[in-house]
């Protein structure tokens, strides 16, 4: 999969602000044109919303992803109105919300000792249970690839070894990550 080029990212951006804007503030879903073949291939992403520093929401789509114009469309969306850890974003949040995208690279197996700290996120499955952490989580937390791991294990609602079984699946990804305020690379392998 090619990088993204920074009018890619300012496309996506305006994408995910202008599926919130019509979602909280009209109550429908916006109309977009047909997008270049690069934000038309199928990838997986993750929209994060931010309000005066603090997290506001995150949702994204990482298996079966749909084009990935949709898939930010759509995770926006489900950022602003439907993440459980947090209320609706209200109208009056909307023009006051920084938006970061993280889109992935297809998730692979990966085993323990090979996870890299602030370049792997990791997903985490055993049965019906899954968990996912984004590469930038373990950078901004300052965890250990294991913590990472730990971490990983309890979103999952596993028990923090839960890695360890060989009936737990470790999978890893990369990302590319930008906002409104700057660009980071997680580099992809």
């Amino acid at each position: 999969m090619s990088r993204l080029s920074s009018d890619d990212w300012l496309a996506l951006v305006k994408i995910a602000r202008r599926a919130i804007a019509s979602a909280v503030l009209e109550n429908r879903l916006p109309d977009f044109p047909a997008f270049h073949a690069t934000l038309s291939e199928p990838r997986g992403a993750f929209v994060s919303l931010y309000r005066g520093g603090a997290l506001r929401g995150c949702v994204g789509q990482v298996e079966n992803p749909g084009p990935l114009a949709d898939v930010v469309a759509r995770s926006a969306i489900s950022a602003a109105l439907h993440d459980s850890r947090f209320p609706p974003v209200s109208a009056e949040e909307v023009a006051s919300l920084e938006i970061e995208i993280s889109v992935l690279t297809a998730p692979e197996r990966i085993l323990p000792e090979a996870i890299v700290t602030g370049r792997h996120g990791l997903i985490v499955a055993r049965g019906s249970f899954r968990g996912l952490l984004l590469p930038q989580v373990a950078t901004e937390r300052n965890w250990s690839a294991q913590r990472l791991l730990e971490e990983t294990c309890i979103k999952a609602g596993l028990v923090r070894d839960a890695w360890r079984d060989p009936a737990t699946e470790v999978f890893s990804f990369t990302a590319e990550v930008f906002s409104e305020k700057k660009e980071r690379t997680i580099s992809e392998s």
